[in-house]
């Protein structure tokens, strides 16, 4: 890839960086792959840090133009030659930084963290590490950190490991190949899941935000526009909205449900993935979102039942199946048509204006817990001055639904309004893996069209269908799944 010539010039008959940007059209960044920054999902490039960036482009009136660098190390090295406007790197602020890059916070917080191989001793102090070594990603926040800590333990020594990147290193602990290493908590929060043979430490230090970074040889009129556009960002929700959707539904599965669940994809799903995948088009979702839903409920176990009689892969109840026109709940292909059927009927329910992927955890919860209970919980959301229509707000609103001085207040009543909280963010978890896992379909357009018209379920379905009913009340939806 061609790089591009320097991007500002300074003196004063220059117009300024900002100037030139706007000038030109264009905002040049350049970041690195990963599922915390910038990667490719399947509507297209996405991450928290990009989403971030594109809608400073969109605030400044510019196209945001990306560079994918391999590493850390290049991206240093691009912005040092003022070759890129902002460098998306995960990086916090650094003693080395000075005098090279300037560093504006963007919401994110993460700290170094100690990790290491199960089948080794636990660490709890850099005293625990005496002569082992660290294993590195090169040009990280640890680097900096373990130098300002050599003086509390001695003989710590750590290896810098150029081409890997935190999966990378993480791969290498679960191995054991590598027994001890330092990766950012948030790359950990968003990486555990696959590597359930590693476990954490301790923290280096606190916890920082990570930035974006300029050149030093910018002047500050691009950092300026940066800083009044993120505090704007703060202050209107849309930083928390974008945290929630990156880092909300992380559960920090424990080392069995990891484990149990990573020997199930391998194990069970294939029985079960051509029909996940062949429903999921005539229904027009992504199959990977129905296997997680089918895991959610019963560990992809087709003769799984509950005590209230909730049975089938999907663990439809009987009245649902009915409605649905289900004959056997406990066949594997009419359960899973069945699930994706009545999930197009809730998600087809949910308003429009919602925008995705909001709209899809609200189809979820409503799915969970009826549509009437989602319903009461945005009304009471609204009622608090927040918004109904984000999944960050009315996620705190579902479980007040359990409480009487709440419940009174509302249409349908009482409602275990925790679950579909746990029910979506379990069902986000375990879609997270299989997406990254597996290829998605590449065409999801209905096969029949007839049958994603479908009805809804009747206005007061909740109310007179009750326990028993998938949009009522029952505990056993999925929430809880049953004993393996």
């Amino acid at each position: 890839m061609l790089l591009l010539a320097p991007l500002a010039l300074t003196g004063c008959s220059q117009p300024s960086t900002l100037q030139e940007i706007r000038n030109e059209g264009v905002l040049h960044v350049i970041t690195r792959v990963a599922p915390s920054i910038y990667y490719e999902g399947r509507e297209g490039p996405t991450g928290y840090d990009y989403e971030l960036a594109k809608l400073f482009a969109e605030e400044l009136g510019v196209e945001l133009r990306l560079r994918v660098a391999e590493d850390n190390t290049e991206i240093l090295s691009v912005l040092s030659r003022d070759f890129a406007h902002i460098g998306l790197a995960g990086l916090s602020t650094q003693p080395l930084f000075e005098n090279r890059y300037t560093a504006v916070p963007t919401g994110i917080a993460a700290q170094s963290i100690v990790v290491y191989n199960r089948d080794v001793d636990r660490p709890e102090t850099l005293a625990d590490l005496a002569g082992q070594t660290l294993h590195l990603v090169p040009d990280s926040n640890h680097e900096h950190q373990l130098e300002a800590l050599t003086g509390e333990a001695s003989n710590i020594f750590w290896q810098v490991h150029p081409g890997l990147d935190a999966a990378g290193i993480l791969a290498r602990v679960e191995t054991g190949e590598l027994p001890y290493a330092v990766v950012s908590s948030n790359e950990l929060d968003l990486n555990h899941v696959f590597f359930p043979q590693v476990k954490q430490g301790f923290a280096l230090g606190d916890a920082k935000e990570l930035a974006w970074l300029f050149p030093a040889s910018q002047d500050d009129s691009l950092v300026g526009a940066a800083k009044t556009f993120l505090k704007k960002v703060h202050a209107d929700g849309t930083i928390a909205q974008l945290s929630e959707r990156f880092y909300g539904h992380l559960d920090h599965l424990n080392y069995v449900g990891a484990r149990t669940f990573m020997h199930h994809v391998k194990n069970r799903l294939p029985s079960y993935e051509s029909l996940f995948r062949d429903y999921a088009t005539t229904f027009n979702m992504d199959w990977r979102l129905l296997a997680a839903m089918g895991y959610q409920e019963s560990h992809w176990r087709p003769n799984a039942v509950s005590p209230t009689g909730v049975r089938g892969l999907m663990m439809l109840t009987r009245n649902t199946a009915n409605y649905i026109g289900i004959n056997n709940r406990l066949d594997a292909e009419e359960s899973i048509q069945g699930g994706a059927k009545y999930f197009r009927m809730v998600h087809k329910r949910v308003p429009k204006r919602i925008a995705e992927p909001d709209r899809t955890w609200f189809a979820l919860a409503s799915y969970n817990v009826g549509f009437g209970h989602l319903e009461d919980a945005r009304r009471l959301t609204k009622g608090a001055g927040k918004n109904p229509d984000r999944w960050l707000d009315v996620k705190e609103f579902l479980p007040l639904l359990a409480q009487k001085e709440w419940y009174k207040k509302t249409r349908y009543g009482y409602a275990r309004g925790h679950e579909p909280v746990l029910y979506v963010q379990n069902i986000r978890r375990y879609y997270d893996v299989l997406a990254r896992l597996m290829e998605p379909t590449e065409d999801i357009a209905p096969k029949d069209s007839s049958l994603v018209e479908l009805g809804q379920p009747p206005e007061n379905e909740q109310a007179e269908e009750g326990a028993d009913m998938r949009a009522g009340l029952s505990p056993e939806l999925g929430m809880i799944p049953p004993t393996l």
